[in-house]
């Protein structure tokens, strides 16, 4: 295969703008695709070229596959990266790549067909010796045996949509009584979301964590994973805080889901970069969750503790060529954690906050990136995803980390809409996450608005808190019932406060 010298980026915002960099670093010529309020938007800016495709709605302009591939014709572009969202995760949009001449900067759309059925993929994964929660191998379809099932696994049990992701189409159901009742409203919101009701259910795990593997596979047979991502900060089931590595893993169950990764990738004849998605209960058992057959939003750690640049290995294997390392060859380097800043309300359970950003200054220094998709004047609406940026901080180790994200956080200034920075601050000097001994519950389980009040009104003390919380998190002193010292400022009883 020849060489890319043309990328036409199918997307926008922070994405398309990464994506932009790294092709230039490569001296390759980019085209960007935009929506009528996105014509001024820095993606746009940063392209060699760009070409509009239609109104504010997504499905009359980045979900419209002829538009992009009239924009490649168009403007002469090779090749064509997706980005995440959107057409990314399209079997059909892969196809028509490959149809019109174009390389598809991703797999082929035999794998995203597979394992974007949720169900198909379980079969596989099922096949290949990967290991996922008990449950129902197959779409449901008699209520009455899939009830059967349920009451063998017991209850909770989760329901979730064949072709769904991103926390739709899915419902915790607690007893037997609301069984056909969580059944119907996940069939229902699966239907608007997918235009797909089929559903399965599966086990509901105790306290679990959202842990991630990141692949790389290229033509050649090579499959590579680059370590792991814990992922388990959500709200509504989507991420919010990710960190690389996992704090909870120990060496050997590193190894044992890095192995189950790589498996799950050469059972689809995976090429590219791809992302094995598993569920930690709080016994260490590891289950298949889903694989994503894209780039990540949360890439950024992954990169900041290898040093590698996945999109640049993206366009190497795209282009037909072997990975140039072998698994020996990547190793950590220190510790990263990403907060996605959103411009949303957390306070009114993170709906989205428009506005325009009257001030957007990101904040510098040793150990940080920014991926941002909106400048300075620019109106956030409701049209698109409400993420403003990626902030990402890179430490020796995972205290660094969280002391310079802290730091990052408190520098960042954002004026305009409400964000969920307060709500990351909260997070990072919780004593859950300084311990590493969260789950995906967090945000039930500890958050409330009315801290968050408080929470905001006390930097200083704040600070301090985090700095205490750390140090008697490394002395192993840190417990339930065993508050930090105060630094001076009151934090002894802004924590006692903050536990009741």
């Amino acid at each position: 295969m020849a060489d890319i010298s043309k990328i036409l980026v199918a997307n926008r915002g922070e994405i398309a703008s990464r994506i932009m960099r790294t092709c230039k670093e490569l001296g390759k010529k980019t085209v960007a695709v935009y929506s009528t309020p996105d014509a001024e938007a820095p993606h746009v800016l940063m392209a060699d070229e760009s070409i509009h495709i239609g109104p504010a709605a997504s499905s009359e302009s980045y979900l419209v596959i002829d538009r992009i591939i009239r924009a490649a014709r168009e403007s002469g572009a090779d090749a064509i990266h997706p980005g995440y969202g959107f057409l990314s995760e399209n079997a059909d949009f892969s196809r028509r790549c490959r149809e019109e001449g174009l390389v598809f900067i991703g797999p082929g759309p035999e794998a995203i067909r597979t394992m974007g059925d949720k169900t198909a993929a379980r079969k596989l994964m099922s096949q290949a010796d990967v290991p996922f929660p008990p449950g129902t191998k197959n779409e449901l379809k008699d209520i009455d045996k899939a009830k059967q099932v349920a009451d063998e696994i017991g209850y909770p049990v989760l329901v979730k949509a064949a072709a769904g992701g991103g926390g739709k189409g899915m419902r915790i159901v607690e007893d037997e009584q609301a069984f056909r009742a969580g059944i119907k409203a996940a069939k229902s919101e699966a239907r608007n979301a997918f235009g797909d009701d089929r559903v399965y259910i599966e086990k509901y795990l105790v306290e679990p964590r959202h842990v991630e593997f990141q692949i790389m596979a290229d033509e050649h047979g090579n499959v590579l994973h680059i370590f792991d991502r814990e992922c388990s900060i959500q709200r509504r089931h989507q991420k919010v805080i990710e960190e690389a590595p996992c704090p909870m893993l120990t060496p050997e169950l590193r190894s044992e889901m890095a192995q189950a990764a790589i498996s799950a990738a050469r059972a689809v004849d995976y090429v590219g970069a791809g992302t094995i998605e598993f569920l930690v209960d709080a016994d260490r058992n590891f289950y298949f969750l889903e694989m994503n057959t894209r780039l990540q939003v949360e890439h950024p750690v992954t990169e900041l503790v290898t040093g590698l640049d996945l999109v640049a290995l993206q366009l190497w294997v795209a282009e037909g060529k072997a990975l140039p390392f072998g698994q020996e060859d990547i190793r950590l380097d220190g510790h990263a954690i990403e907060c996605r800043i959103y411009a949303e309300d957390p306070r009114e359970d993170f709906l989205p906050s428009t506005g325009t950003l009257t001030k957007h200054r990101i904040p510098a220094g040793n150990g940080i990136r920014v991926d941002a998709g909106v400048e300075e004047g620019q109106t956030i609406t409701i049209n698109y995803d409400p993420m403003i940026s990626k902030l990402c901080a890179h430490g020796k180790d995972r205290d660094h980390a969280i002391r310079r994200m802290l730091r990052a956080l408190d520098e960042y200034e954002i004026a305009g809409c409400r964000t969920t920075i307060p709500f990351c601050k909260y997070v990072l000097t919780h004593e859950s996450f300084v311990n590493g001994m969260y789950d995906t519950h967090f945000v039930g389980d500890h958050f409330s608005t009315g801290i968050l009040d408080e929470f905001q009104q006390m930097p200083s003390e704040v600070q301090a808190l985090a700095a205490s919380l750390l140090k008697e998190a490394g002395n192993g002193n840190l417990s339930p019932d065993h508050p930090p010292a105060s630094s001076g400022g009151g934090t002894s009883e802004w924590w006692k406060r903050r536990k009741k």
